[in-house]
């Protein structure tokens, strides 16, 4: 089931973009921003963030938004870590709250979280701002040869059909 689901909502969509002619390394950038834009430790940021790198890189927003959305259950993973990581480069007071203890806060009530989370969060931010570009630096590097392959494979077929 995963397989036909992955299939289906990751693969498909691409191959689809390869087909209409959109190049392998706009592809690549797309999933590669996605994927770092989505972990952005600030809820409710990614949509927008997303939306602004691909119409000023000119990329394909649907591309970049479904690998945001997929992003969505990693972000939450890796706040507290991104927290964490923030207080050591800012060398910071530890903060000691449990994942549950956030989930609890943020229902609550989103704005009294984001007060009390302020300094935290900016400081997870900064530690995002560093380890980002090198993540998007290699999730690119690694899609773009195989998505050029995927292309490549793709053609013959194209051909042949027609």
């Amino acid at each position: 089931m995963r397989e036909g689901f992955f299939h289906r909502r990751i693969a498909l969509p691409i191959l689809e973009l390869l087909r209409q002619g959109v190049t392998p390394e706009k592809i690549a950038l797309s999933v590669a921003l996605g994927a770092a834009l989505g972990v952005f430790p600030a809820i409710g940021w990614t949509t927008a963030l997303c939306a602004i790198a691909a119409l000023l890189l000119r990329l394909n927003l649907p591309a970049i938004q479904i690998v945001n959305y997929f992003m969505y259950p990693a972000q939450l993973a890796l706040l507290i870590p991104f927290f964490r990581l923030g207080e050591k480069l800012f060398r910071a007071p530890h903060l000691p709250i449990s994942p549950s203890q956030l989930q609890a806060l943020i229902h609550a009530g989103l704005w009294r979280t984001i007060r009390l989370l302020w300094t935290t969060t900016w400081h997870a931010m900064a530690a995002w701002l560093l380890l980002a570009p090198v993540f998007v630096a290699v999730v690119y590097a690694i899609l773009v040869p195989v998505l050029r392959r995927v292309l490549r494979k793709q053609t013959p077929q194209s051909a042949e059909s027609e």
